[in-house]
C-alpha cells in the first residue's frame, strides 16, 4: 500500500508463520530499504525478482525473527549496506545505533524518519516514523501490543502512549499477523464496541482472500484496541472486575493487569 504522501510503497513480505518484513521502494530510484529482515531469502528474492537495490536496513529490535537474516543479506549482496537500528540491543548487527528524536535521511528512497524510544516488549526497542506511516515492529499490533518480555508496565504504558499520540492517520505497519485473534481478546474486554464487532468481519473476510489486516491506523487503533483505551470507562471498569482490583487504580497498572489477562487468554 502506498501513502498519500510517502514517496515510496510499502510492500509487506510475508515471512515465517505470522511475521512481515516491510519493504520500503520508490520506484522513481529502484531503490529500497527493508525493515526487520528476520528471513534473508524472501528479501533477495524480492529485490531480485523487482531489480531493485537494497540501500539499506532498519531494525526496531533484537528478536531473531527480526534480525536474523541481516547478516546473509550483507553476505549474499556482498557489499556494505548500513544497518540502522536501537543503541542498546542488536548490537551484532546494527552498524549505524538510534536513539530517540534522532532524524534518518534516506534519499535514496527520498524518506525522512523520526526515532522513536518505545521500550516494553524489550528494553531498547525503537520504532521509525515519517508522519504517515509508523513501523513499530512489535509493540503495538492491530488491536493488542506486543508481550512484555524486557519492559517494565510503566515503560510500555508510556511508549503505548507516545504512539497513540501520533497523527490519527498514520498508518501502522507492525510485524505479526495477529489481528483476529487479538479481536477474540478484546471483545472480552469490550464485548459491546461496535467498531470492534465490524472490525472482526472485515478481517475475517481478508485472511479468507489470503489478504493482511495490516497496515491499520493511530485513529482506528483508538477505537478498537484495548491497549490504547485504558481510560475507557468500560475498558478500566472490565479490569478492574476481572482482577478484583481497587478502584484507584494507576494507568501503567491497568496495562499491568491487561497484558497479563493477555498472556493467560
Amino acid at each position: 500500500m502506498t501513502t498519500a504522501t510517502a514517496p515510496y510503497r510499502t510492500v509487506a513480505l510475508p515471512a515465517f508463520n505470522d511475521n512481515y518484513i516491510w519493504l520500503l521502494v520508490n520506484d522513481d530510484t529502484k531503490c529500497c530499504v527493508v525493515v526487520d529482515p528476520g528471513d534473508a531469502a524472501v528479501v533477495l528474492q524480492a529485490i531480485n525478482e523487482h531489480q531493485l537495490t537494497l540501500s539499506a536496513i532498519l531494525i526496531t529490535h533484537h528478536h531473531n525473527d527480526h534480525v536474523g537474516g541481516v547478516s546473509e543479506l550483507v553476505t549474499q549482496l556482498n557489499r556494505e549496506i548500513p544497518v540502522y537500528g536501537p543503541t542498546i540491543e542488536a548490537q551484532q548487527v546494527v552498524t549505524k545505533p538510534l536513539k530517540q528524536d534522532d532524524v534518518l535521511v534516506l534519499e535514496f528512497i527520498a524518506a525522512t524518519f523520526t526515532v522513536l524510544d518505545i521500550p516494553g516488549h524489550t528494553k531498547g526497542h525503537i520504532a521509525f516514523y515519517d508522519k504517515s506511516s509508523l513501523f513499530c515492529g512489535d509493540t503495538l499490533f492491530s488491536v493488542g501490543c506486543g508481550r512484555m518480555f524486557e519492559g517494565t508496565p510503566q515503560q510500555f504504558s508510556q511508549s503505548l502512549d507516545k504512539l497513540a499520540k501520533l497523527l490519527p492517520s498514520t498508518l501502522v505497519y507492525c510485524a505479526h499477523e495477529y489481528t483476529l485473534s487479538n479481536i477474540t481478546f478484546a471483545q472480552a474486554v469490550e464485548p459491546d464496541n461496535q467498531e470492534l464487532q465490524h472490525y472482526q468481519q472485515l478481517c475475517k473476510t481478508l485472511r479468507e482472500h489470503n489478504q493482511a489486516t495490516i497496515p491499520t491506523t493511530i485513529g482506528h487503533e483508538l477505537k478498537v484496541n484495548p491497549f490504547l483505551r485504558l481510560n475507557v470507562t468500560e475498558v478500566r471498569n472490565k479490569i478492574i472486575q476481572h482482577f478484583q482490583a481497587p478502584q484507584k487504580i494507576k494507568q501503567c497498572e491497568s496495562f499491568a493487569l491487561l497484558r497479563k489477562w493477555k498472556d493467560d487468554f
